[in-house]
């Protein structure tokens, strides 16, 4: 059986072009909602919770699974990681698709600032007077309150229930909560930008499919700051970029899986 652990839209593209081939698949995805976005897909099984590492096992193991091809969001490192050492102790041939970074267009911009992780957000944005727009997500809401600020923090996240009482449980106003589904375009992004005087914008390296080009072109246009928290690389032996690849990669060997 063909695993695929999916978390961005390309993940779906993926199983889509394999179902003209098999729908012996098993699939995983991190919430209900994202499995609710499977409904007209074909597979066998489908998980729809996060999963620690020897439940990944268990359920790799349960299932038959030869070949994982993990389509997990660039970010999600534990997953990744998990996913890994998963198909290594089972023998099972792991392979990656991550979406292509878009920040060499904007490398050369003085206020496009790279950083490894969070720990040195505060001491770069410190310095900005004015409106700060976090588009990091909701799981990293807490990180900007430890960072105890002066500024106004602007949260855009998903307009979920669950996210919603998050925040709320957080303490973030309402006033200060952006709930929309992305990606966003350029136009939005300006008038984002206008519309709350933002003067830096927070922001991960989510590829093309996340709305990252039009984020860093809203910021250079709008003269703000942008700070990009940057992936970490973690190496794969089978890593694609393109999803044509990746599905030609796997219907390359669904004889022997």
């Amino acid at each position: 059986m063909i695993g695929l652990i999916l978390g961005t839209a390309e993940g779906k593209n993926i199983l889509s072009q394999l179902n003209k081939y098999t729908d012996d698949i098993f699939v995983s995805t991190a919430t209900d909602y994202g499995g609710e976005l499977l409904k007209k897909f074909k597979f066998r099984a489908i998980n729809t919770r996060p999963l620690e590492l020897t439940e990944l096992i268990e359920i790799l193991q349960k299932n038959r699974v030869k070949l994982l091809l993990d389509a997990s969001h660039p970010y999600a490192v534990v997953i990744t990681e998990n996913a890994i050492k998963a198909c290594k102790k089972l023998g099972i041939t792991y392979m990656r698709y991550e979406r292509k970074s878009v920040l060499d267009n904007f490398k050369e911009n003085n206020n496009i600032i790279t950083l490894r992780n969070y720990n040195g957000l505060k001491k770069k944005i410190s310095h900005i007077n004015g409106t700060i727009l976090n588009t990091t997500g909701s799981n990293n809401i807490e990180k900007f309150i430890d960072m105890k600020l002066e500024n106004r923090i602007i949260h855009r996240v998903l307009p979920s229930t669950k996210v919603m009482e998050k925040c709320f449980k957080l303490g973030v106003s309402t006033e200060n909560i952006i709930a929309i589904k992305g990606p966003i375009g350029y136009e939005l992004n300006c008038g984002f930008i206008r519309e709350y005087d933002v003067k830096a914008m927070i922001l991960k390296d989510s590829g093309v499919q996340g709305g990252t080009g039009e984020k860093l072109k809203a910021a250079v246009d709008m003269g703000i700051k942008a700070f990009v928290i940057e992936r970490h690389n973690i190496k794969a032996q089978n890593s694609f970029s393109s999803e044509k690849e990746a599905v030609d990669f796997i219907v390359d060997k669904l004889s022997l899986i």
